[in-house]
């Protein structure tokens, strides 16, 4: 989808210089103002927040709240509703399934080849006995999930990541992980195969069921989360950036320095409902 978008608006070079200015502007205009100097506890809160286009990135942000609320939430609360729990679970494992191929290239580039060993594994078991990855047998194995990308490889290599960003659509980011998902994009076997065989459709199916999924898993979390901040910008902003912090550590992190992740929050979060559901059931 975003490389159909990026493909459409290069071919024209006029148009191109055009939107690229376009959205030059539009950063400019949308720019927060920069503390006074003379107050150094600003100047480092501005820095440390590192977000300088924030009342742009808050903007593309309300565009994904009513994005969210017009389509992806009614969507997934439907598919939560309707489809069994069985059939979800296995919907997100085969989900995961499909990222193996990208993890392992990005273990690889890590220099992790022990996990680049026990994805190889997990892919085999999960392909075999896991019927093509709808059943997680490797984690009933003890053989745990991991996830990796080109965002956390270029981390490794010590690429700094940049400003936060806020993409319509995707998400919270950064231009390293903006970076990251482009490449993570050209080097999927499933994408090669689509774009060399006019499948072009599965493309933009799976990222719609990967969303759906993403937001059915995490439905009473994110609901939660809304209702209890008083900035959910701000909150999204710092979870994202402790969670991917967490990523690219592999949560090795020192404990007396730890905060709670946006991934533990909808972890915690998802143990809970599932311990109300069978309260509920009793």
């Amino acid at each position: 989808m975003l490389i159909r978008l990026l493909e459409t608006i290069t071919k024209p070079r006029l148009s191109s210089r055009f939107l690229v200015l376009a959205f030059a502007a539009a950063m400019m205009a949308g720019c927060a103002t920069a503390p006074d100097s003379n107050d150094p506890e600003a100047v480092a809160e501005y820095q440390e927040i590192n977000d300088p286009a924030e009342p742009t990135m808050r903007a593309i942000f309300a565009f994904n709240q009513a994005l969210d609320t017009a389509i992806l939430k009614p969507v997934s609360n439907a598919y939560r509703q309707t489809a069994p729990e069985k059939v979800r679970t296995g919907v997100h494992n085969f989900l995961n399934h499909l990222r193996t191929p990208v993890i392992f290239f990005n273990d690889v580039l890590q220099g992790e080849f022990e996990n680049a060993i026990t994805t190889l594994v997990r892919f085999l078991i999960n392909t075999t006995a896991g019927l093509f990855g709808l059943n997680d047998t490797a984690s009933d194995l003890g053989i745990e999930f991991k996830n990796e990308d080109f965002g956390q490889t270029l981390a490794v290599w010590n690429m700094p990541e940049g400003p936060y960003l806020m993409l319509p659509v995707f998400g919270p980011s950064n231009p390293r992980d903006a970076i990251g998902r482009v490449v993570d994009f050209f080097i999927d076997p499933l994408n090669i195969w689509a774009r060399n065989n006019n499948e072009d459709w599965t493309i933009p199916t799976r990222t719609a069921v990967d969303a759906v999924d993403f937001r059915a898993l995490h439905y009473d979390a994110i609901e939660d989360l809304e209702k209890s901040s008083l900035d959910f910008y701000a909150t999204i902003r710092s979870l994202y950036r402790q969670r991917r912090t967490d990523e690219i550590n592999n949560g090795k992190v020192d404990p007396s320095t730890a905060v709670p992740s946006i991934g533990q929050f909808f972890d915690d979060n998802q143990e809970k409902s599932a311990n109300d559901e069978i309260s509920q059931n009793r």
